[in-house]
Order: C-alpha cells, then structure tokens, then sequence
C-alpha cells in the first residue's frame, strides 16, 4: 500500500514521465525512420553541456532561468549543426552525429575536472532525479510540450524537414532537466523499436502504453527498493519493450 508521503513524490515524478513520453514517443518514430539513432544522445549530452557551462561560471549561474536557456542554446546549436550536416554528409551522417556526442562528453569531463562536485552535478545529468521532481519544474516543460505537440498536429510536415531538429533540441533539452541523459535516449528509443516492425492499427497508442507500462513500473521499483530511479525506469522501459514487441509479433507482421 502506497501511503500518502510516498505518493506525494510519485505522482510530480510520474507528471514528469508522461510529459516526456508525450513528444518523446513521437519523435522517437521519426529518429527511427531518418536512421540517425544517436542525435538523442548527441543532443541531450550538448544540452548537459551547457547546464554544466552555466554551473561553472558563476556570473552566468545567477542569471535567472539560466538552467534552462543555456542548455537550449547550446542544444539548438547542435541542432544546427546536425541540420547542416544532414544536407551534405548524409552517407556519414549517423557516424559524425556520434562524433559530435563522444567530443561533447569529452567536453564535459573536461570542465569539471577540477571542480570538486563535478562528479555529482555529470552523475546527476546522466542519471536524473526524477523522484524529486517537484509540480513547479513541470509548468514550462508542460507548456512547450503543447505547444510542439499542437504544432505537430497542425502541421504534420514539419517532422519531415530540417524543423525537426530544432524541435528536437527544444524537447531534449527540457528532458534532460528533468529526467537525465540516459533516460531521455530510452524513452525516445525503447518504445519506437517495440512497434518498429508492428503494422497493425493503433500504432503509437501502443508505444504510448510501452513507455507508461516502463515508466510506472521503474518508479514503484525505485521507491519501494531504493533503487536509483533512473536506472530502474531504464531497465522497465526495456523489459516492456521487448515484451511487447514479442507480444504483438502475434499480431499482423511486415512482409
């Protein structure tokens, strides 16, 4: 039985994994189908990167609301450059975008080798601390979700041009604030490879129940066994994954 204190910590960390699931499923389905599996990690890591820039200056870390616009800069740079790539090293694009995510870790070791909470602050952006989420964090990410996700609806298009992109960088970035690097990557990945090879109808809904069925599970884990809520959230995702991808191989299958 869940008693109140511990339902007052599950239910804004639960808010978050619905508000990430919400764009990130989607996306997750077009990163799939442009074949560029690591512009999740490269992005979400240049976002980290600039959290991290704005923690070391600390002219900059007092700027009101820097924890979220730095990071966006830095993300929608990457973004662009990405973009850029896109269009003329399209046969070696998959390769440099995992370049880009391997020289922005590198970066970042590199910034905090000598800051004495270094190793907190890259273990709290890697992992995330969802279970502390508070209801206050989640009014602008809930804001711009809608705003992205109603302009998807309205205009369909968008995920098929170098716009999807710079929304990419916007989601990610929001994200990895919330819930850490390596969350974020299976969030967008785990529920689109479940359904990768479904052809039947209801399509999302299903990699929308994937990633709840991950999310809810990890979370009662990692409270009732005080287990890092990330890395129990991961492993939930890809369990309910692979269990649903078997699952519905009962279903219609792809030629």
């Amino acid at each position: 039985m869940l008693d109140v204190e511990l339902l007052s910590i599950l239910l804004p960390a639960l808010a978050a994994g619905l508000l990430v699931l919400s764009t990130h499923v989607l996306l997750g389905q077009q990163v799939l189908k442009r074949g560029i599996i690591f512009i999740d990690l490269a992005i979400a890591q240049i976002a980290a990167l600039g959290a991290i820039v704005s923690h070391i200056d600390h002219d900059v870390e007092d700027l009101p609301f820097v924890h979220m616009w730095m990071p966006a800069l830095f993300a929608l740079a990457g973004a662009g450059v990405i973009a850029w790539m896109a269009k003329r090293l399209t046969g070696e694009l998959e390769a440099m975008i995992g370049c880009f995510y391997v020289l922005s870790a590198v970066a970042a070791m590199l910034l905090l080798a000598n800051d004495p909470h270094g190793a907190e602050l890259l273990k709290q952006l890697m992992s995330g601390q969802i279970l502390w989420v508070s209801w206050s964090q989640l009014m602008i990410p809930a804001l711009v979700s809608v705003v992205i996700l109603a302009l998807i609806a309205l205009k369909p298009s968008i995920l098929d041009g170098a716009g999807f992109y710079f929304l990419f960088a916007l989601v990610i970035t929001l994200s990895v604030e919330l819930v850490g690097v390596y969350l974020v990557f299976s969030t967008l990945i785990l529920p689109a490879l479940a359904l990768n090879k479904y052809v039947g109808r209801n399509k999302l809904v299903w990699a929308y129940v994937v990633g709840i069925v991950g999310y809810v599970t990890g979370l009662l884990l990692s409270a009732n066994y005080d287990l890092p809520s990330g890395a129990a959230i991961v492993a939930t995702l890809a369990i309910s994954a692979l269990v649903f991808r078997q699952l519905l191989k009962l279903g219609p299958k792809t030629a």
